[in-house]
């Protein structure tokens, strides 16, 4: 995914105000969920004692489940009552198949100490693309501290009907389809055991975000379609994500400018892009990103597997450092280590100068598998500011055709290398 559709999804999250919200302040209580409630819910919610937990059954507030009507008036006022309640608080949204348009749930919610949604529905998307403003989201949180989203739920954003209206891969002033799910500004969060599929732009994002841990999560998308990236992470800090299984049309997840302390294990890639960092440099006061370490994954027929992408003529300064990538597997992958920081996506482009961000402290440890490409290795750096401090260790990558040995190119770089290394190191 470019960082020029990041960026700008950035600056469209940034412009939002309270209109809208529909949580704060204090309210009424609702702990009676019904019959079909506690059949739902009762026995898996053990751990709430008396009435120390408030329950809101978006069926208690008119969602038919049905697959037909539109569910989001249903939805917005069990939130609104959620966000209003005190103490310990649980939104819950049974079985069954929800019609839902755009749907914000909002904070800040004052005297909540902690509010779990308890996902177990079928959530569709409307295919009206003009109810969605540009960059908006399907589903966002937005503004809320101790949010848990999580039950085995599915966010289906029906994006086939959409895909063939996105113009981004072409048009760097395209129309941003939106995102399935959107963390905005969010704090202690945590998100377990939720699905995505064919979502009409990103599948997750998280914009300004802290705290926030993320485990169990499966993302689904064909191979083709267009700037489905599994989770895209902007300007966020102390992220964790794990044992989670994706595959989509652009990357698995991918890590953009202004982030710092993130940690991804256990990710199995596949079909996608793989897991990057960037496109970085694109504009002027980009955030640096630090602290990123990927361990025990899994990419399986990517076109790439882990890689850092950088834009040319970059009109300001930024860094990339101190990140690890360890112990990653590649089953048939194309590129599967990757530097370019001469990355343009579009048809034609003309650099008049090279990247500004700066890549350094960047270690490549126990990566083995199978290369789909000849070129198995690819450290292509900045002129402007080669890479510093590239290290290569127990680096292990075969040709997938098994006819020949893998190479490596470099540009800009004197990388390190420490014990095995096939490809042998650049000349």
């Amino acid at each position: 995914m470019r960082l020029d559709i990041h960026t700008k999804l950035l600056l469209v999250f940034s412009s939002f105000c309270f209109d809208g919200v529909f949580g704060g302040g204090s309210g009424g209580r609702m702990v009676d969920l019904g019959t079909e409630g506690f059949e739902h819910y009762g026995r898996g919610l053990s751990h709430y004692k008396g009435s120390s937990s408030d329950f809101f059954n978006v069926k208690r507030f008119g969602a038919r489940a049905d697959g037909l009507t539109d569910d989001s008036k249903a939805f917005r006022a069990a939130w609104k009552k959620a966000c209003r309640a005190i103490g310990e608080v649980d939104l819950v949204i049974p079985k069954g198949t929800y019609l839902v348009g755009p749907v914000k749930f909002v904070g800040p919610c004052k005297n909540v100490s902690k509010i779990t949604v308890h996902m177990k529905g079928y959530l569709k998307a409307t295919t009206n693309l003009s109810k969605y403003g540009d960059g908006a989201g399907w589903v966002e949180f937005r503004w809320v501290e101790g949010l848990t989203l999580t039950g085995g739920g599915t966010f289906d954003g029906l994006g086939a009907k959409a895909w063939p209206y996105n113009r981004c891969p072409a048009d760097f002033n395209c129309k941003l389809l939106p995102t399935n799910v959107k963390f905005v500004a969010m704090n202690r969060t945590v998100v377990r055991s939720i699905t995505s599929v064919n979502s009409k732009f990103f599948h997750i994002a998280l914009v300004g975000c802290k705290n926030f841990k993320g485990s169990e999560i499966k993302i689904s998308a064909p191979a083709d379609s267009p700037n489905t990236d599994g989770i895209h992470i902007q300007r966020s800090s102390s992220v964790h994500l794990s044992q989670s299984l994706i595959g989509t049309g652009d990357d698995c997840i991918s890590i953009g400018q202004g982030n710092s302390q993130v940690t991804v294990t256990g990710i199995s890639c596949g079909p996608g892009h793989g897991i990057s960092v960037g496109s970085l440099g694109r504009y002027r006061d980009e955030g640096d990103v630090s602290g990123l370490v990927v361990r025990d994954c899994t990419m399986t027929g990517t076109t790439n597997g882990i890689r850092i992408k950088t834009w040319p003529n970059s009109p300001g300064r930024s860094a990339a450092t101190n990140m690890t990538f360890e112990n990653i597997n590649m089953n048939n992958v194309s590129n599967p280590i990757i530097i370019d920081q001469a990355y343009c996506p579009f048809k034609s482009c003309s650099p008049t100068g090279p990247s500004q961000v700066k890549l350094s402290d960047i270690y490549f440890k126990k990566i083995k598998g199978t290369s789909s490409s000849a070129v198995a290795v690819v450290l292509e750096c900045s002129k402007g500011i080669p890479c510093q401090d590239i290290y290569l260790e127990d680096v292990h990558l075969e040709l997938a055709s098994g006819e020949k040995q893998v190479t490596s190119t470099c540009k800009n770089v004197r990388a390190k290398y420490i014990g095995t290394q096939i490809p042998p190191p650049c000349a």
